[in-house]
């Protein structure tokens, strides 16, 4: 996740850190994996990924999560419009997971999505879901302003649908002692997923900094919610509960940051799966046999597989050793290599 995300830390409040933020700090037994009939859709649609030409096919499918091209998003490099198209063409990729961050003021904006929907139409390309940040804290403790931030994601709702993603990932932040943020967050996961499911959307949690990247913690939140369109979305990566403060609030200040505490990704994984509706696979630094050196991907897979997932799996490149393009590539030639030898 450590390795967690700029994207949210740059756009939500520093407070967070009296809960031990995480590099991008931002809930679990009827949550089950794939439960929904939008993610049973989901789970049958194309882009299953054979490990090579003429070999049978992966146990789970593969997406790309827009985030892997923040630096050239956020330069201006590359349009969120072509993000789909470059998915396909460029890496074989057919499914993307969108960032609102990359179209903010779009959420609502039909010829614009209808633009999106149909550039991954004419190119196969899936849309699975939308990574939603700085709306607001679901375990704000003043419930007006937690209100506000589980309407503030309606509108993300409506765009995926609109889009046919099968869900919107939230965040389940807040400040204050770890019971009460999760009250807070379980009572807004139940009021946003009650309108959600009017729109057969399921509704995710990152494990996304402080208490989120405690398994433990966010497994009892999806266990306490107890919604059969709400989930999580492990992130083999973002399990940092405590992080170095950041001189200043951009990526490249959040990028020197050091964990302090770290919860255990393998425990952690474990403990989400059975909730699990999407997984994020973080990839930074590769060693030359081309295997993730934070991260056992022959072990964190088995615990997926062993789960019984058959989703998507997005590749969510964070690293800055190589381009994105290439931490991409790297990391879709890991999961393809060892999601084959799990097959």
């Amino acid at each position: 996740m450590n390795n967690p995300k700029h994207r949210r830390e740059f756009l939500r409040q520093m407070a967070l850190y009296t809960m031990g933020a995480g590099l991008l700090p931002s809930v679990l037994s009827a949550c089950n994996t794939g439960s929904s009939t939008k993610e049973s859709k989901d789970s049958t649609s194309t882009g299953q990924t054979p490990a090579a030409s003429g070999a049978k096919e992966l146990f789970f499918k593969i997406s790309l999560a827009e985030w892997s091209f923040h630096q050239a998003l956020f330069s201006g490099k590359l349009n969120h419009l072509d993000f789909p198209v470059k998915a396909k063409t460029d890496f074989g990729i057919e499914a993307v997971e969108y960032v609102n961050q990359f179209f903010k003021d779009k959420a609502k904006d039909k010829a614009y999505l209808a633009d999106l929907k149909k550039r991954c139409s004419d190119n196969g390309v899936r849309s699975v879901l939308i990574m939603c940040d700085g709306e607001g804290e679901m375990g704000d403790q003043d419930a007006k302003k937690r209100l506000q931030a589980v309407e503030n994601h309606y509108k993300w709702v409506e765009a995926a649908e609109f889009l046919g993603c099968h869900a919107i990932r939230v965040n389940a932040a807040g400040e204050g002692k770890p019971e009460d943020v999760a009250k807070a967050v379980e009572e807004s996961l139940a009021k946003l997923s009650d309108f959600a499911s009017t729109h057969n959307i399921n509704v995710i949690v990152e494990n996304h900094g402080g208490s989120s990247s405690n398994g433990k913690w966010l497994a009892a939140v999806m266990k306490n919610v107890n919604k059969p369109n709400c989930g999580t979305l492990p992130d083999f990566g973002n399990f940092c509960l405590n992080r170095t403060k950041p001189e200043a609030n951009t990526p490249e200040a959040w990028a020197k940051t050091k964990c302090l505490e770290e919860y255990d990704r393998y425990q952690g994984v474990t403990e989400l799966m059975p909730y699990a509706k999407g997984v994020s696979a973080k990839t930074h630094d590769f060693d030359a046999n081309g295997n993730c050196v934070e991260t056992d991907y022959a072990r964190i897979l088995k615990i997926v597989k062993d789960a019984n997932y058959t989703g998507h799996i997005g590749i969510e490149y964070e690293g800055s050793k190589l381009s994105e393009e290439e931490g991409i590539r790297k990391t879709l030639e890991l999961l393809k290599r060892v999601g084959a030898e799990l097959s």
